[in-house]
């Protein structure tokens, strides 16, 4: 069907050559060495689950990217848009779990939406959650979490954005919405970065609010303040239960972060309100700084009512999830990668099929000692197994030849001096162990 014809991916994937799995390789195992210093164990859910399940706290705008399918038994089910609602599904039915549960999982997630710089269809994130602590040292946790995670890739230049639910909760009070307005407002400030104040404000009229009440509002969410609480704020929101609950809640945040050593990295953002609606509480950010501009590289919040929607009893938690594409696309950027071409470290190559024996059982004792180990799968001559080498950029080529077999000594290239060695295979199981 396809005779001659080149196949393209679906719109929004990719596909990743060896040297950039590396790449990829490395900050995913940096940020789970990360985790699991903090105690977090790993999980893993299924890639879909049922439509019912997604559809139910995510918000309008995800609701729509959700890649929805029926099976053949005429389930609707769909692709995870988040790492999130699985893991409130999995705790509900999993009563038993001793809390905290610390989790975390690094996984792939799927969205229907335009495809740009730091965002596709299929992309991956790395999820830490606390489960069943209401206070907010489990909030400071998992931001320090992020940032020693941003810390172990090489990043210092990076910033937390922070701000509450239940303070935007406040602020829809004094414009005089409607609770039942209040998601709606959510939804449209969430869009802020992408259609700016003019079209926030025809969102919010195309939603039902008032220019007075949207005009209120913008003032509002206006409000920032470095490292602090903006007084503004606190005057504006005075005497609302709601509102004091969450200022009371990020003030606590804000002190103890000087315990984690990552205070002075905070700016309280009003204009902050992540568009998922299960977050109850405080949610946060991270921006880094870069030449490139591609958003936020994580983000998160307090979600203390999701397990509960799904049959599990009363249960707080807070997470912060950090985006793989934005950070590796950054890093690539900024020249923060240093990894090889290639895991490889030897090449066993022969002169001839006389010797073929002697490099496998070269090779097998190398792999052994672990040390990556390819040999000539092609027949090819020893110059192109040579090529081979280098375009590749293995380090080491064994030169094995009837002559280096039965002296015992063979030739050593290394390829990057183009320098040349004689050495025993003890003593080049020896070098090539100690990463010489």
């Amino acid at each position: 069907m396809f005779k001659g014809k080149k196949i393209g991916r679906p719109r929004g994937t990719r596909d990743f050559m060896p040297n950039e799995m590396i790449r990829r390789r490395f900050v995913m195992e940096k940020i789970q060495r990360v985790f699991e210093n903090y105690g977090f164990d790993e999980i893993e859910t299924p890639a879909f689950e049922r439509w019912d399940v997604l559809a139910a706290k995510c918000g309008e705008e995800i609701r729509e990217q959700i890649y929805k399918f029926e099976d053949r038994g005429g389930r609707l089910l769909g692709l995870r848009f988040d790492l999130t609602v699985p893991l409130a599904r999995l705790v509900a039915s999993n009563p038993t779990i001793p809390k905290p549960f610390k989790r975390y999982c690094i996984s792939r997630v799927w969205r229907y939406e335009e495809p740009q710089s730091g965002r596709f269809r299929e992309f991956w994130q790395a999820d830490a959650d606390v489960i069943g602590s209401d206070k907010m040292d489990a909030d400071v946790e998992v931001l320090a979490v992020a940032a020693d995670c941003l810390k172990a890739l090489g990043f210092t230049d990076f910033t937390f954005r922070l701000s509450n639910r239940k303070i935007l909760d406040g602020f829809v009070k004094i414009a005089s919405i409607p609770e039942s307005k209040t998601l709606d407002v959510f939804r449209a400030f969430d869009k802020l970065d992408k259609i700016g104040l003019s079209g926030v404000r025809k969102e919010l009229s195309r939603r039902g609010i008032s220019q007075e009440s949207s005009e209120v509002l913008l003032a509002s969410i206006s409000l920032k303040g470095v490292g602090e609480i903006p007084e503004e704020a606190r005057k504006l929101l005075r005497g609302i239960k709601v509102a004091d609950e969450g200022l009371n809640e990020l003030g606590e945040i804000l002190e103890k972060t000087a315990d984690y050593a990552i205070a002075g990295k905070f700016i309280v953002d009003f204009s902050l309100v992540r568009g998922l609606d299960y977050y109850t509480g405080p949610i946060y950010e991270i921006v880094v700084r870069a030449e490139k501009n591609v958003g936020s590289v994580a983000g998160g919040g307090r979600y203390d009512n999701l397990i509960a929607l799904y049959g599990g009893g009363p249960s707080p938690a807070t997470g912060i999830s950090l985006g793989i594409e934005r950070i590796v696309e950054i890093m690539k950027d900024e020249g923060m990668f240093n990894q090889p071409k290639t895991l490889v470290k030897l090449f066993v190559s022969t002169v001839d099929e006389s010797v073929q024996k002697d490099a496998l059982a070269i090779a097998k004792r190398s792999r052994e000692a672990g040390i990556s180990t390819e040999v000539d799968l092609m027949g090819r001559r020893l110059t192109k197994q040579l090529e081979h080498a280098d375009s590749k950029g293995i380090p080491y080529v064994l030169v094995v030849g009837p002559e280096e077999v039965q002296r015992g000594k063979f030739r050593l290239k290394l390829m990057e001096t183009r320098e040349e060695r004689e050495v025993t295979v003890d003593e080049l199981m020896q070098m090539l162990s100690c990463g010489k």
